[in-house]
C-alpha cells in the first residue's frame, strides 16, 4: 500500500516547535513524516505525542554520516524510541564522488554503518542530490557507489537525478528492490533551482508509473527552499495524494 509523508527540512523555517509542526502535517493528507536535522533539539516524548494525535507513522529519518560514525549509541538510541527504524543518509559533499578512489571511500564508510545499523534492526539508504551522477567507469558515481555496498538502500530523488541529467525513471526500474522511499522534488534544470512539483523538469507522471512498477512504499515530498512553506505542504499532500 502506497503511503506519502513530508521531508520535514521543507518546513524548517516555520517558526514553531517541532510538535506544533507535526500539528500542521496532520491537517494535511499525508499518511507519515521524514525526520531532518530540528528532531534531535525537540522533546522525544512531545514528538511521540504529536505523531500518535495527528496518526503520522515515521517514514525515515535523514541522519549525516558523521553523526552516525561518531555518535552512534545515541543518534540509534533516539529513532529507535522514536520507532523509527529507516536511516538514511542525505548528502556527501561533491568530492566524495570525483573518483573511483573517493567513492570506494564512502562506500567503505557506509557499509561498516550499515552493517552495524543492521544488527541493531535498522535498515541503512542514501539519498542522492546531483553530484552522484558524474561519469565514473561504466556508469556513474551513483553506480559505483550502489554496486560496492550490497545492503544500501537507494532512495531516490527523482528531481535531483532528473536535474542532473540523469533518467529517474530509468533508474527507478534498474534499483527497484532497492528503493522503499522515493523522493518526489523538482528542479529547474537549467538553474539548478529548486521548485514546487509539477512546476520543474520533472515528468511527474512517468515517475508515478515507474515508482507504482516498483512497488515504492514511500511517496515523499520535498522542497529544498520553499517561499511559502505552509502553502508548499498542502501543495505537496494534494499532489501525492492524486496519486494513490
Amino acid at each position: 500500500m502506497v503511503r506519502t509523508a513530508i521531508q520535514l527540512y521543507s518546513l524548517r523555517s516555520i517558526d514553531e516547535p517541532l510538535p506544533a509542526v507535526l500539528d500542521l502535517v496532520g491537517e494535511t493528507s499525508f499518511d507519515g513524516v521524514e525526520f531532518a536535522h530540528r528532531v534531535r533539539d525537540a522533546d522525544t516524548e512531545a514528538v511521540l505525542d504529536a505523531l500518535d494525535r495527528n496518526d503520522l507513522a515515521p517514514a525515515a529519518a535523514h541522519v549525516g554520516l558523521d553523526a552516525l560514525e561518531d555518535h552512534y549509541g545515541e543518534t540509534t538510541a533516539l529513532y529507535d524510541r522514536l520507532g523509527c527504524d529507516a536511516l538514511v543518509v542525505p548528502w556527501l559533499d561533491p568530492e566524495h564522488f570525483e573518483s573511483e578512489a573517493a567513492v570506494a571511500d564512502a562506500a567503505g564508510r557506509l557499509a561498516a554503518v550499515a552493517s552495524d545499523l543492521a544488527d541493531d534492526g535498522f535498515d541503512l539508504r542514501y539519498h542522492n542530490h546531483d553530484q552522484e551522477f558524474v561519469p565514473l567507469g561504466d556508469g556513474t558515481a551513483m553506480d559505483e557507489l550502489l554496486a560496492s555496498v550490497d545492503d544500501l538502500g537507494f532512495e531516490i530523488d527523482l528531481g535531483w537525478a532528473r536535474a542532473a541529467g540523469a533518467d529517474p525513471t530509468a533508474l527507478v526500474e534498474r534499483y527497484a528492490g532497492r528503493i522503499s522511499h522515493a523522493h518526489f522534488a523538482d528542479a529547474d534544470a537549467e538553474t539548478m533551482a529548486c521548485v514546487e512539483l509539477g512546476d520543474g523538469d520533472l515528468d511527474l507522471e512517468a515517475c508515478v508509473d515507474a515508482v507504482r512498477a516498483a512497488d515504492v512504499e514511500w511517496y515523499v515530498y520535498e522542497h529544498d527552499e520553499p517561499g511559502d512553506p505552509r502553502s508548499s505542504l498542502r501543495h505537496g499532500a494534494e499532489t501525492l495524494d492524486s496519486f494513490r
